[in-house]
């Protein structure tokens, strides 16, 4: 199939910048933006990118926000025909504050995507994009903004017998709710080093025993990353660690989506696992250095 589903947060990000470090109580001058965001619009965006159709399912309000949102996804490649929208829920929003050493607080509102629940789901349970009897066959990117309910919903669903589960945490807060992937034979599990000690239940020293970790609890397959340091992808078959390109950091809001994304692409052209690793970590490098467009 040539498109790429992806199922998770639609919503638009406010991004707070400042170039300087910043702590508990600062206040600094800066930037702040406002972008279609998301985990899973964030991989569509990336996918679109790189030349591949992502298709949004999601939930996204009937609102002066919800219109503009959808508008500007489609201007940016996206097919929005099978999103979920509701009159009585208003568009999801992201809000972040970021300086120059890092992430410094966040606060997603996606009450509405947890409130639709499986209402996002009805184009793959019910056409037409597949059906429990004749169910989708091709990359679904899922991100763990969805309910814990819900995502134990599609572990289990026919509507997934013979999807390319790819799966991520929204965030370190939301990794538990990736459990039901844990033992899937068809999930990949995108995560980072601290969403892996979650998943583990214990602290890893570096992204090779995270990988490790991961696959003796039942994972199927893995990729961990850990910021400018050494990215491992593995399976019970083989195993590989990479250092990620030494960029100077402008943005790090993304950068796990990106990486995923360039992953995807990678794997779907026919490179080889390490050579699909070493795209997405360049991929990743070059966004958060600013040099990828947002």
């Amino acid at each position: 199939m040539s498109e790429i589903l992806c199922i998770g947060s639609v919503l638009w990000d406010i991004i707070g910048r400042a170039p300087s470090h910043m702590r508990q109580g600062s206040d600094v001058p800066g930037r702040i933006t406002r972008l279609p965001g998301g985990v899973a619009l964030n991989i569509a965006m990336t996918l679109a990118r790189f030349g591949q159709r992502p298709v949004l399912l999601s939930a996204v309000g009937r609102d002066a926000e919800g219109e503009e949102l959808v508008a500007a996804c489609e201007g940016l490649g996206m097919e929005t025909a099978h999103l979920y929208r509701s009159d009585d829920l208003p568009t999801d929003v992201y809000m972040a504050v970021e300086g120059a050493n890092g992430l410094i607080a966040a606060i997603a509102d996606a009450h509405s995507l947890e409130a639709a629940g499986d209402k996002i789901l009805r184009p793959l349970t019910h056409g037409p994009l597949g059906t429990a009897a004749q169910p989708y066959d091709g990359i679904v990117a899922l991100d763990g903004n969805l309910t814990r309910a819900l995502l134990e919903t599609i572990a289990t669903s026919p509507a997934f017998a013979r999807a390319d589960l790819r799966v991520a945490p929204a965030s370190p807060g939301k990794a538990e709710r990736l459990q039901p992937f844990m033992n899937h034979n068809r999930a990949t599990l995108y995560v980072n080093l601290e969403e892996a000690g979650i998943l583990c239940q214990t602290d890893f020293a570096d992204t090779e025993s995270a990988a490790a970790g991961l696959l003796e609890r039942g994972a199927r397959r893995v990729l961990v990353t850990d910021g400018g340091q050494s990215a491992t992808e593995a399976d019970a078959a083989a195993s590989h660690t990479q250092a990620p390109p030494k960029v100077l950091v402008t943005r790090v809001t993304g950068a796990g989506d990106t990486f995923m994304a360039a992953h995807i692409t990678a794997e779907r052209g026919g490179a080889e696992r390490e050579a699909a690793l070493t795209r997405a970590l360049q991929a990743a490098a070059r966004y958060v250095s600013g040099e990828m467009p947002s």
